[in-house]
């Protein structure tokens, strides 16, 4: 298999994620930030280049193969769009952008370079995840007829302070920053979403945040099942659980833990999903917690669905699909 090559454009926190898996699979040959520190540490630690400016990597680093962008929400677009027309693939966090007018712009650049264009998806690692995947797949589930999921957290005023985050342009939304991933794992096990029926409302981050810190809806999917989901950053002190139940003609399952990461309820008409492996940690940020840490197997399967084209992999249009229901979601004025 090909040593790719690869650059990294932001360097904060969820860079060092991104930055030892790199170099299990390849090269990290670049770094950048607009924080001088940042990036100098970064590129000292696994012997890459620093820059300072995007356009500068870019146009100094021609040996690429892939640029990871892990800058803030509203720079995703406008960072992968420029490494794309660059000649270079992309892998992009979460969320892919923070509106589908962007993400329309996203794809369009990549088929244009004839490019790939990949998102952070790493919740779909989640060991309960994929069991509970593979079971519809197989049937096992038959019909669904109904879902819950629950995203309960805790953002306490420091996590947003002196940040992009909590501003509407630069954050895009609770929906979009904390809890994309278990928007994508709905979309994942249960298709699109057809109605919604979304409520919002900032109860505790008045004057911190320009949007909601909890949210409420009732949902059809495409396949016919409702439910709903329900979300919040207020818990007391610390995040609670993100939880997602089916009830279905075959058996109902229940997926939780803190970050969507335990099987805790199984009754099937037949067999049963076998104990779990743990999974990783949760990415640790310090005061707050995060979603569970699959990076390694983001890049496993990067270098893979590099190397064949075939190879199941989260692209563009997968994280289109999380977007258009987000702001589906958020189709309702804040009360």
């Amino acid at each position: 298999m090909k040593d790719y090559r690869f650059a990294i454009i932001g360097c904060g926190k969820i860079s060092g994620r991104h930055a030892t898996q790199i170099a299990s699979v390849g090269k990290l040959a670049a770094v950048c930030d607009i924080v001088p520190s940042r990036t100098e540490e970064l590129a000292a630690r696994y012997n890459a280049v620093p820059y300072y400016s995007i356009n500068d990597l870019l146009r100094h680093e021609p040996g690429l193969d892939v640029v990871s962008v892990c800058t803030p929400n509203y720079l995703h677009a406008e960072h992968s769009i420029a490494s794309l027309e660059a000649g270079f693939h992309v892998l992009c966090e979460k969320p892919l952008a923070i509106s589908m007018h962007d993400a329309e712009r996203m794809q369009a650049a990549a088929v244009a370079a004839d490019r790939r264009l990949f998102v952070v998806k790493s919740t779909r690692f989640n060991p309960p995840v994929q069991s509970v995947k593979n079971l519809i797949a197989a049937g096992g589930l038959g019909k669904i007829f109904s879902f819950q999921l629950g995203c309960f957290w805790n953002r306490p005023a420091a996590y947003y302070a002196d940040s992009w985050r909590g501003k509407l342009e630069t954050d895009g939304g609770t929906l979009f920053t904390q809890f994309s991933h278990y928007i994508d794992v709905l979309y994942w096990l249960l298709g699109p979403v057809k109605t919604c029926f979304p409520l919002r409302k900032n109860f505790a981050h008045g004057g911190i945040v320009e949007f909601e810190d909890t949210g409420a809806a009732a949902i059809e999917m495409e396949s016919g099942a409702i439910g709903t989901i329900n979300y919040s950053v207020n818990c007391y002190r610390k995040n609670m659980e993100v939880s997602l139940v089916l009830v279905a003609e075959k058996g109902t399952v229940k997926i939780g833990g803190e970050y969507l990461n335990k099987l805790e309820y199984q009754q099937l008409e037949e067999g049963s999903i076998p104990a779990l492996p743990s999974g990783n940690a949760a990415n640790d940020y310090g005061f707050y917690r995060g979603s569970m840490g699959n990076h390694k197997d983001i890049y496993e399967n990067l270098v893979k669905a590099l190397s064949d084209a075939r190879h199941p992999f989260t692209d563009v249009e997968t994280g289109m699909q999380t977007i258009k229901i987000i702001e589906q979601l958020y189709a309702s004025p804040l009360l």
